[in-house]
């Protein structure tokens, strides 16, 4: 792979604050990778050995329940580091990370995480914030799980994608990866059989089109009033 330029990177939150030879440096550690959609980047209970940040594509993070379910926790778009086990203390991956769609990272040692944190401005901070939401991300999900119908929980997990990195297209706003309605069913913690329903439903509705992996909002308010958010 040809060597990176500066700007790939500059404007991305963890490195703004940083100068021209500053991001060189951070480039010059990093071994780029590519990822094919469905591609495991790495494990959940593996040695954390590297960290990572997304490029491009999209990441879909699981985790394994103790009876062997998988669930997905969420979705990061491009510019979001992951895999970064060290900001939680831990020596393992607490999740496990697959390529949504066809993805690009970039990925460093372990041992520079300490070594980026004390040198370079902002990635700190970055950390801390990008911690935070995941953590409040989760705790509005269990909310969701404990307090929410079937049917509103998937409209909200829809719905939730859709602002993330929902992208216009003609008749509405699409999910901008290939989700399947298995997918969606490992979000909403319900039935593949019901999430199928519901879809068809909302099809036969002209609130969303749904077709192979992928998934357009054509009436985003109405999917808001499913969802019980008012608005």
């Amino acid at each position: 792979m040809a060597r990176l330029d500066e700007s790939l990177i500059a404007g991305l939150a963890p490195f703004r604050k940083l100068d021209r030879a500053q991001i060189r440096e951070i480039l010059d550690q990093s071994a780029p990778r590519r990822h094919d959609e469905g591609a495991e980047i790495f494990r959940e209970g593996e040695e954390a050995d590297r960290f990572f940040l997304l490029l491009d594509g999209f990441v879909r993070v699981l985790r394994t329940t103790p009876t062997g379910e998988q669930v997905i926790l969420r979705h990061l778009p491009p510019g979001q580091l992951i895999g970064i086990a060290p900001a939680m203390g831990r020596t393992t991956y607490p999740a496990t990370a697959l390529a949504a769609s066809e993805s690009l990272t970039l990925a460093w040692p372990v041992r520079l995480w300490s070594v980026f944190i004390d040198r370079y401005e902002g990635f700190a901070a970055h950390t801390l914030g990008a911690m935070g939401q995941r953590f409040q991300d989760l705790h509005d999900h269990v909310a969701e799980l404990a307090t929410k119908a079937v049917e509103q929980r998937v409209a909200a997990c829809v719905l939730r994608m859709v602002n993330q990195t929902g992208r216009k297209v003609e008749g509405g706003i699409e999910i901008a990866f290939p989700v399947t309605r298995a997918n969606i069913a490992e979000m909403t913690g319900t039935t593949l059989h019901t999430v199928s329903r519901l879809l068809s439903a909302w099809e036969k509705e002209g609130i969303v089109e749904s077709r192979r992996k992928h998934i357009v909002v054509t009436q985003p308010h109405r999917l808001m009033l499913l969802s019980g958010v008012v608005g």
